[in-house]
């Protein structure tokens, strides 16, 4: 059941109004979901853009990487095995039951609708992942909430939107009715080969980038279809209880990427956080992105984190 957050007009307005002062600021939410919006605030991380392999770059057209989280919703439901150890989760539930915190009511689903216009007061363009504390896609959220979140996003053009769902089928259910403007690039988790089949909704959305996360990898992706497939990003799983991923399922899935042109970045090991086991892949780290709508041949080396 969706808990509406409780957050008055009044209350809204003031927090939009702080937002506004704070343009700039970084985001109190890591990608990770080690820390979230009631973390200490963390530096953003800004890395100069450049391209590597002989692409002739232009770097006032290079996309950002400052990464932000902007959760419109909170909270979600499992619906795979990549769902189990759940780092969204495992943070939110500490604070369940505190009275007037954020997260007062753990992992419940929550819309959050006075955070709809955040990226919109953002100037500085940004990469942001969407909804890195749930599933945008998830099947008790609104057809028309969904829907407002898409249309800021077309109405902040200066940013990359990354949307990342498990609910494949429902993603395509909607894609029809949703604006698809350039900067939004979408997502489904692949965690193992049991789930190749969500690639096959995504090759059907009309996203100017498709990307597939393979994280964390639980198993080889040797039946993963990476026709009209644009970026793998791929990591092993973090935090108590985690199940290292194979050597030979990265390099298989590497293997495949390079042989198809299809851009690959390697998150890391993981361990009890994702940076511990290292980012090295054979002895190189893999950060590549997708062609650049100005450049020419395969992908580049513009990193996306």
């Amino acid at each position: 059941m969706i808990r509406p957050c409780e957050v008055g007009a009044a209350v809204a307005a003031s927090r939009m109004e702080t937002v506004e002062k704070r343009i700039g600021e970084p985001s109190r939410e890591r990608l990770d979901g080690a820390e979230s919006a009631l973390a200490e605030p963390r530096q953003s991380v800004v890395v100069a853009g450049r391209y590597t392999g002989g692409v002739n770059a232009d770097h006032d057209r290079l996309p950002p990487t400052r990464w932000e989280s902007w959760n419109p919703v909170t909270g979600c439901t499992k619906v795979s095995e990549g769902c189990r150890h759940c780092y969204a989760e495992r943070f939110a539930e500490r604070w369940r039951g505190i009275p007037g915190h954020h997260y007062e009511h753990g992992f419940d689903l929550q819309l959050r609708p006075e955070r709809l216009e955040v990226p919109l007061h953002w100037k500085r363009p940004r990469r942001v992942f969407v909804d890195s504390m749930g599933d945008l896609f998830h099947e008790s959220i609104p057809d028309d909430y969904v829907r407002e979140v898409f249309d800021v996003m077309k109405g902040a053009p200066q940013h990359v939107f990354h949307v990342l769902t498990k609910r494949a089928d429902r993603m395509l259910a909607l894609a029809p009715s949703l604006p698809w403007p350039p900067n939004v690039w979408m997502g489904v988790t692949v965690e193992s080969g049991r789930h190749a089949a969500r690639a096959n909704a995504l090759r059907r959305v009309p996203a100017a980038i498709r990307h597939v996360s393979a994280e964390p990898l639980l198993g080889p992706l040797d039946a993963l279809d990476l026709t009209h497939i644009d970026l793998v990003i791929a990591g092993g799983e973090s935090g108590p209880g985690r199940r290292p991923p194979q050597p030979d399922w990265l390099r298989g899935l590497r293997d495949r990427c390079v042989a198809a042109s299809v851009a690959f970045a390697f998150k890391g090991w993981g361990g009890s956080s994702q940076s511990e086991g290292g980012r090295l892949l054979d002895g190189r780290e893999w950060r590549q992105s997708p062609p650049l709508p100005f450049a020419h041949g395969g992908p580049i080396q513009q990193p996306l984190f």
